[in-house]
């Protein structure tokens, strides 16, 4: 009863403040608070504030509000526990299985891994820090920088 009275008191000031703001020439604004302003009081009128009451005052729905919470923690939980491992289970036993057999690839690899005999011979640092800077000055000569 109380909601539904706070609703229609905020109706009639909003259409007070839009009845003033027509007034003043600024239809459009006055139609969109208009606008607003009607919409506490059609919430009252189709029950939904009544419901909102019932709901926010009973214990069964707050306790319904809880399991709904811990079913989303466990959840995601869940989810950041499999991330974090690396796949579903069906997807850990595969690449078990892969990792036995030398020579194949993983499940989500798009080419094979080099084996230990195929590595290129390694270079000095200095010659590979050059590489380096030579790739960014390019990339700033490009960009006229």
């Amino acid at each position: 009863m109380i909601a539904e009275t706070v609703c229609s008191a905020v109706s009639a000031a909003g259409l007070g403040i839009a009845i003033v703001t027509a007034y003043r020439k600024r239809y459009l604004a006055a139609v969109r608070v208009a606008a607003y302003s009607l919409v506490p009081i059609g919430l009252v009128m189709t029950g939904v504030v009544e419901w909102l009451a019932d709901t926010a005052f009973s214990p069964t729905a707050w306790a319904g509000f809880g399991v709904l919470g811990l079913a989303w923690v466990l959840f995601m939980t869940t989810r950041a526990v499999e991330r974090r491992r690396g796949g579903t289970r069906k997807e850990r036993r595969a690449a078990a299985r892969a990792a036995d057999r030398p020579g194949t690839v993983a499940p989500a690899a798009s080419a094979p891994s080099l084996g230990q005999g195929s590595r290129p011979a390694t270079r000095p640092a200095q010659e590979s820090r050059d590489d380096d800077f030579s790739d960014i000055e390019a990339i700033l000569k490009k960009h006229g920088i």
